[in-house]
């Protein structure tokens, strides 16, 4: 009889198990209509119980994103993609409409169930199967087949929880204006200069926070899986699902990791363009400083700095590969920024300490050679059209800020990005193959037009050598 019941439990699991495409499960809850369960509080004793309806997740079929990056960085096959994950993680990938606060307290409150198969061997029928549920904890593991349940009622509270809808058709457009590229999950942006990209104390408005208004009747907001400066400009890329955001991000990571290994041609690149200050001793070369965090004479105020020393946990390797593209005669030069790692500030500090040639607007890493800035006359060659000033949505300002002006802006910009074809990639993950080869994925490139004071500035410094 112990056979008997282990094989018809194990038959359930398989079924349970059987791969199918996860778009199928991922578009949101669906209530099993008239599907009653006894929830006994875990106990496996009988009695009637308290009898209500659950929303039953599809069944646990692991997808491992940190592998599944490694697999798409380095064009190989796919098999390790898949591993165990945590019944917290499996929620917020099913429910990704879900704010994570929300998903935290159902599981504080031992509201997340687990099914728990029995057999039930009194029956004159023979053994028939009885589904009986019992709490699961947020770091528990789940195994192929696993199913969990949360309460009916999660739909109201995830409606009354979701993020503020916003009305104003001006934003909405301008937002959307940014949009470079789109499909199913990925949205490419050309951010531009002073909309940060995160909130914080005094933001009121972030890309992150603003992410809604990218989608149209969507129940799930775009996430962020890497960043820019405040200040800086350009390319930045958003995961429209949880699955596709959480790939991106650890293609990011791998990218960093990869760089201070090896010094191989990257899936992941990326192109910067920056005015600086001075002139860089070489031509072109590659830089390679470990950076670390310190704290300013104020006590509160924080920034980081090339450190000589590797014996800290806080200093980080960073590498940048440069190039120069022109010399000007007045004292500045534009460059070509290519960064191996994704270093908070590595751009600016790199320049500002390593070539000696900090980038034109950062008061941060530059303040001392903006001390003595010069504006450089406004030729009058330059297009009308450049040097209307208008205000943007968001508090953001159209114009200004060149090296015509007492305080220009950061000359910082992401023109260019190559990602693998992200969405194909997911494709094939989700498909039925047990080995995925990754070799042949498409590379897809994006480019971002420099923000109107850095194409001012250009046509100044081109301007005032004539």
């Amino acid at each position: 009889m112990a056979t008997r019941t282990a094989a018809l439990l194990f038959r359930r699991r398989a079924a349970a198990a059987a791969p199918k495409p996860l778009q199928q499960y991922v578009a949101g809850l669906s209530t099993a209509a008239g599907h009653d369960v006894l929830d006994d509080g875990g106990r496996s004793g009988g009695g009637e119980g308290n009898r209500k309806q659950w929303v039953e997740l599809p069944p646990f079929a692991p997808l491992d994103a940190n592998a599944a990056a490694q697999a798409i960085s380095r064009g190989g096959g796919g098999e390790g993609a898949c591993s165990n994950a945590t019944a917290i993680r499996w929620v917020r990938r099913c429910c990704p409409h879900m704010p994570a606060s929300l998903v935290q307290k159902l599981f504080r409150l031992r509201k997340v169930k687990r099914n728990l198969l029995t057999a039930d061997t009194s029956s004159t029928d023979g053994i028939t199967e009885q589904l009986r549920l019992r709490r699961v904890s947020a770091k528990d593991e789940l195994v192929p087949g696993d199913i969990l349940f949360l309460p009916v009622n999660i739909q109201e509270s995830s409606v009354a929880e979701k993020t503020k809808k916003f009305g104003n058709k001006n934003e909405i457009d301008f937002i959307r204006s940014l949009e470079i590229y789109k499909d199913r999950n990925i949205i490419v942006l050309n951010k531009p200069p002073g909309m940060p990209v995160q909130g914080g104390v005094g933001i009121k408005n972030s890309i992150d926070m603003l992410s809604p208004m990218f989608e149209d009747g969507s129940s799930e907001a775009p996430r962020l899986v890497h960043r820019l400066d405040r200040d800086c400009s350009g390319v930045l890329v958003l995961g429209r699902n949880q699955l596709s955001a959480s790939i991106m991000h650890a293609i990011f990571r791998e990218k960093t990791a990869d760089a201070v290994v090896n010094g191989t041609q990257q899936v992941l690149q990326r192109k910067y363009v920056a005015l600086v200050m001075g002139r860089p001793r070489h031509p072109k070369g590659l830089l390679s400083a470990p950076l670390a965090k310190v704290v300013l004479p104020d006590g509160k105020s924080e920034r980081l700095t090339v450190c000589a020393g590797s014996n800290t946990t806080s200093v980080q390797d960073a590498l940048t590969e440069f190039r120069v593209i022109e010399s000007c005669p007045q004292g500045y030069t534009w460059l070509e920024l290519f960064p191996r790692t994704g270093r908070k500030h590595q751009l600016r500090v790199h320049c500002a300490e390593v070539l000696g040639t900090p980038i034109v607007g950062d008061y941060k890493y530059g303040r001392q050679a903006h001390q003595n800035w010069s504006p450089l006359p406004m030729p009058q060659a330059i297009d009308e059209e450049m040097l209307k000033k208008r205000k943007l949505p968001f508090g953001l300002a159209l114009g200004g800020g060149s090296v015509a002006e007492e305080q220009p802006q950061l000359h910082l910009h992401c023109k260019q990005m190559i990602l693998p074809d992200i969405s194909e990639a997911m494709q094939r993950l989700q498909s039925s193959d047990a080995d995925h080869d990754f070799s042949d994925l498409e590379k897809l490139s994006f480019v971002a037009p420099l923000p109107l004071h850095m194409r001012l500035s250009w046509e100044i410094l081109k301007s005032v050598g004539k």
